[in-house]
């Protein structure tokens, strides 16, 4: 077994997508956080936090279904569930937990997933677990989703559709309406990843499935703590019926030990503050448009903007001009993401100055 590692590890240093944990200068222009909002900076999150601590404790103590769970945690729950305007919410302690777990949950080998070609690792995780079938469709072609719905409608009646509404490797926005409608009309479950998108966009920052009306029965959405929140954990907003069926079948959930305290008062906290932050919002996306007009970046209208390349090559190489010049950006390769790109994240920390210095390097 060790020599089938060592050949591994070996044959991906050969073809540049060998990972290693990197080390960075604290005094570093960070293209690369997820941090969008800031928030994880914030003194009054932060406070919020050890308030929780001192109240609760530095750990949960257990999974939630045994010593774990505290009205902290309920209280977080149903603000989340009026926000995203389901009936209610469960809490997770990391986006990948609540995808791989939940869609792994609620499908089997009689069920067929249907998935924008990109979505996230942790929803294919979740469904090869289960031993669903899996459909791709093209990215963002929902003339082809529908197609596929359509075609499998006749034979599987347990169908869910699966897509992100904010695509992190990509930077643009699936057509939100497009799913409501084609899974109404089909009479299938829609699953909404909106880990990128909760704190930036939709009503009050609460992620784009708050613009829509939808059908909070067969509608599950998911979101993150641990981007714009600036914490730690996830969230499914979902009817009541799920939640019950998720706290009894989901094992992610199940036999996991919660999430600190301290985790879940500072979110909380970044929670509450969303509707007052739509000024930083619009500065945040003025910037972003500001890289993508000066390097036509791909992406549309998001803070994510990737600039692609042709070889992986290339990539690491304008990556590594920028970490001379003391900025981090990440450098994505395959299978990651089919095409190598610098993907350029912009939060609420950066000054224009950063942003010119960034244009300015990747512009030579």
């Amino acid at each position: 077994m060790l020599d089938k590692i060592a050949k591994i590890i070996e044959k991906s240093k050969e073809n540049l997508t060998h990972r290693e944990l990197p080390e960075y200068p604290r005094n570093c222009i960070d293209f690369s956080s997820n941090d969008y909002l800031g928030l994880s900076k914030n003194p009054e999150v932060i406070e919020a936090g050890i308030e929780a601590s001192l109240k609760y404790g530095s750990g949960a103590t257990g999974a939630r279904l045994l010593s774990g769970n505290s009205n902290l945690f309920e209280n977080f729950e149903r603000q989340i569930a009026i926000d995203k305007k389901t009936d209610s919410a469960l809490i997770f302690n990391s986006g990948f937990q609540a995808n791989s777990g939940v869609l792994e949950c609620l499908t089997d080998k009689n069920t067929l997933v249907i998935f924008d070609m990109l979505n996230h690792a942790s929803m294919y995780h979740g469904v090869f677990a289960s031993g669903a079938k899996l459909k791709r469709f093209r990215h963002l072609d929902y003339t082809h989703l529908n197609e596929i719905v359509s075609d499998a409608s006749k034979d599987y009646t347990n169908v869910i559709i699966v897509s992100e509404t904010v695509f992190g490797m990509d930077g643009d926005i699936a057509d939100i309406r497009a799913l409501i409608d084609i899974s109404s009309k089909y009479e299938a479950m829609l699953y909404l990843d909106e880990a990128h998108a909760t704190g930036l966009y939709g009503e009050k920052g609460y992620g784009l499935s708050t613009s829509f009306n939808f059908n909070k029965d067969k509608t599950i959405i998911m979101g993150t703590f641990s981007k714009a929140i600036g914490s730690s954990g996830a969230y499914i907003a979902c009817s009541s019926l799920v939640k019950d069926f998720l706290i009894n079948k989901c094992k992610s959930f199940i036999y996991s030990t919660a999430l600190s305290p301290f985790c879940i008062g500072a979110a909380q906290k970044s929670w509450s503050m969303l509707p007052s932050l739509e000024k930083l919002r619009q500065s945040i996306r003025h910037k972003a448009d500001r890289v993508r007009n000066a390097l036509n970046g791909a992406g549309c209208g998001t803070n994510i903007v990737p600039i692609l390349f042709t070889t992986t090559d290339a990539m690491m190489l304008k990556k590594q001009i920028l970490q001379d010049n003391n900025i981090i950006v990440s450098g994505i390769r395959p299978p990651t993401s089919p095409t190598p790109r610098l993907r350029i994240a912009i939060n609420a920390l950066h000054s224009d100055g950063d942003i010119e210095q960034l244009i300015g390097i990747l512009a030579k």
